[in-house]
């Protein structure tokens, strides 16, 4: 090689350095093994060729000398640390270990949750159904606690429903947010997420209990099976993907109840119930069965002067009284459309504290009498400028009256719209509504309409608090700025003091050294 040839052979080892860079650059920011990267690799080895064809006899030296004997010693000694890092870094991810430095221990999951993950039969998937507009962010973060615990049995991917329809109508998905535990055939989804739902939905897949609801059918209530606005299509919906099974129930041609029914919902019939239906529903309940009641005002029906032996029950064994009114509501832009103003303290409202339903031509659903044996709670309350209006002649009549209440013939507001009755014995569950419309396909997804029929279901079926997790204890810490004379000596000591000493020091430090020439 001419000499003047390897003045030129640095210029292939800066070619090798610089194609390096660019390689652990591409794989840092792609990590994948694509043409890019291939074509910066050959460089590399393109630049070392040019360098040991310009410049052979330094690269000889560098391999036989001295230098070499060090550089192979420096190579084997870092070849070693790199080798024990790998080790390292593989123990740990194979057995990985999380402390949660938190006094109250927020970031780590309840006793019952870690049983629950360890005792799963089979491997659960989780698929949470979130588009752009909610984030995902608290759910993935408990996801993925769940994920750490569940030692391979448990995981979990993000779905945009949009981007993806054909899945969430697979799951059975009606809002945004919502997440489907899925266990072989077997599915529970969840509208709200906290660790306690989670877990309970957990502990209904591992059960494997059928759970099934019966509609009332034979007298004009809302079909679950029906098409339109009238139709209760998305409760039926809703409670599938909840793991329910659903059915219809006609007692007229029925001579029994089913064994399997959890929960039977009477969704607003326009004729009134015999009185065998009611026996069976009596005996039904006195066995531990759930009952979910709503009846619309009598001026929607076509009940007429008959009697109605389903209210009669009601007030009879429970104290219910249904009230031959329409609630009139001027809250909202529709008078005869009340709003819940508020809602009793009871599980089926827990988790919806802030969050209106309305409640389209309800009327008013009351108790009276002393039960001792009985938890009554009148569940749904409207504000107190509503009133239940009992003239309803004038309203049938199409006659333009002025809406106003009379006090001591209307009841006053807040009117009362549903109740819950639960039996202190034998722990019957019931709940009764003045309206059926609040829940038909039409009005489910209005605010809070959807949550509170299907909570009242899960409630009536004993499924609304199926596993209590240990509670957490949060620790309030108050900060206590300083005073202003604190705050003055902060200032001086960390703006001034200790930089001023830093700089005295060095000064003297110059002065003696130059003292020494």
């Amino acid at each position: 090689m001419k000499p003047e040839w390897r003045r030129f052979a640095p210029v292939g080892l800066y070619l090798a350095i610089l194609a390096a860079l660019t390689s652990i650059s591409l794989y840092v920011i792609q990590r994948e093994w694509n043409l890019y990267l291939q074509i910066s690799l050959g460089v590399v080895l393109l630049g070392l060729a040019i360098f040991a064809l310009l410049d052979p006899g330094r690269v000889r030296t560098a391999l036989t000398g001295r230098q070499a004997r060090y550089g192979s010693n420096a190579l084997v000694m870092a070849v070693a640390f790199v080798g024990i890092l790998v080790v390292v870094n593989y123990l740990g991810y194979k057995n990985s270990k999380r402390w949660d430095l938190t006094e109250d221990k927020q970031n780590t999951l309840a006793t019952e949750t870690l049983d629950t993950l360890a005792n799963l039969p089979e491997p659960v998937e989780a698929l949470g159904f979130f588009t752009a507009r909610i984030s995902s962010d608290s759910a993935e973060n408990l996801l993925e606690k769940y994920k750490f615990e569940g030692k391979g049995k448990f995981n979990y991917r993000f779905i945009d429903p949009e981007a993806d329809p054909i899945a969430a109508k697979d799951a059975k998905i009606t809002r945004d947010g919502m997440i489907v535990m899925k266990m072989g055939d077997r599915q529970e989804s969840l509208e709200f997420v906290s660790e306690k739902e989670m877990t309970s939905a957990l502990v209904r897949l591992i059960s494997g209990e059928t759970r099934s609801v019966y509609f009332l059918t034979g007298h004009g209530e809302r079909d679950p099976e029906g098409v339109g606005d009238e139709a209760y299509s998305l409760v039926k919906l809703v409670l599938e993907g909840k793991n329910y099974v659903t059915g219809k129930l006609n007692l007229l041609s029925t001579a029994n109840i089913p064994d399997d029914a959890t929960v039977i919902v009477i969704a607003g019939p326009q004729q009134p119930l015999a009185n065998e239906e009611v026996e069976k529903l009596k005996a039904f309940v006195e066995s531990g069965g759930g009952l979910v009641v709503m009846e619309e005002p009598l001026v929607l029906t076509d009940f007429a002067d008959r009697p109605d032996p389903l209210a009669t029950y009601l007030s009879e064994s429970f104290g219910i009284v249904l009230g031959n009114d329409i609630v009139v509501d001027f809250t909202s832009q529709q008078p005869f459309v009340a709003v819940a103003n508020s809602y009793a303290s009871h599980p089926i409202t827990q988790k919806m504290q802030g969050l209106v339903s309305l409640f389209p031509t309800t009327r008013s659903v009351s108790v009276t009498g002393e039960f001792n044996d009985l938890n009554r709670t009148e569940l749904v309350l409207t504000a107190e400028n509503a009133w239940a209006e009992t003239d309803l002649q004038s309203l049938q009549g199409g006659e333009q009256i002025e809406l106003q209440p009379d006090p001591g013939v209307d009841m006053l507001g807040p009117v009362s719209l549903a109740v819950v009755i639960e039996s202190l014995g034998k722990q019957n569950r019931l709940i009764v509504y003045g309206d059926a419309d609040f829940a038909n396909d039409a009005n489910f997804m209005q605010y809070g309409n959807g949550d509170l029929l299907i909570n009242s279901i899960d409630w009536a079926a004993g499924q609304e608090n199926l596993i209590n997790l240990t509670p957490k204890d949060s620790i309030q810490r108050v900060l206590i700025p300083p005073g202003r004379y604190t705050m003055g000596l902060i200032l001086f000591g960390f703006v001034f003091l200790v930089p001023g000493a830093v700089l005295f020091s060095g000064i003297v430090v110059w002065i003696q050294r130059r003292k020494r020439g």
